[in-house]
């Protein structure tokens, strides 16, 4: 989903100046809309680059927000800064753990529309109790909420 890139030097100086100029706001969810996306260690293209996203629609949560900079992380707690240009105000989950099955209805005995392997992207569709209704590759169903990430713990029932 990433690659890294190796930074030689630590960037103490920035991050101080980072953290006075940003605006924390409450942790919302969005999704990254382009293929290839530069992640920087600062609000910035002046800041050194962290790693790079290779992979589109996956889900970041935005943590603060610095002019057209948007602090972000990811499913593995990655952090780091993306122009906003690159993430859109939709939403997606990202499968977790294992192969998981993808039930027709919000139930753990309903019958089995797909399997989904992990770290596979899928669009939000609705959240109801521990269930959550997604879309992927054509298929829609229903997977526990504890096998995604990419929805908050106070987020409750309701429709995208």
């Amino acid at each position: 989903m990433r690659q890294l890139f190796a930074l030689g030097l630590l960037y103490g100086g920035l991050f101080a100046e980072v953290s006075a100029n940003s605006a924390v706001v409450s942790p919302y969810l969005v999704t990254l809309k382009a293929r290839e996306a530069n992640v920087r260690v600062g609000p910035g293209s002046r800041y050194p680059l962290a790693w790079k996203f290779v992979r589109s629609e996956i889900p970041l949560m935005v943590l603060a927000e610095v002019g057209t900079w948007r602090k972000i992380r990811d499913s593995e707690g990655a952090e780091g800064w993306v122009h906003q240009n690159m993430i859109a105000n939709r939403r997606t989950i990202l499968v977790v753990g294992q192969t998981r099955s993808l039930m027709k209805k919000p139930k753990a005995d309903a019958s089995i529309v797909a399997h989904i392997e992990p770290d596979v992207c899928a669009r939000l569709l609705e959240i109801y109790g521990d269930w959550v209704r997604i879309k992927a590759d054509g298929f829609t169903g229903w997977l526990l909420r504890a096998h995604i990430w990419g929805i908050p713990q106070h987020e409750k029932n309701r429709k995208f």
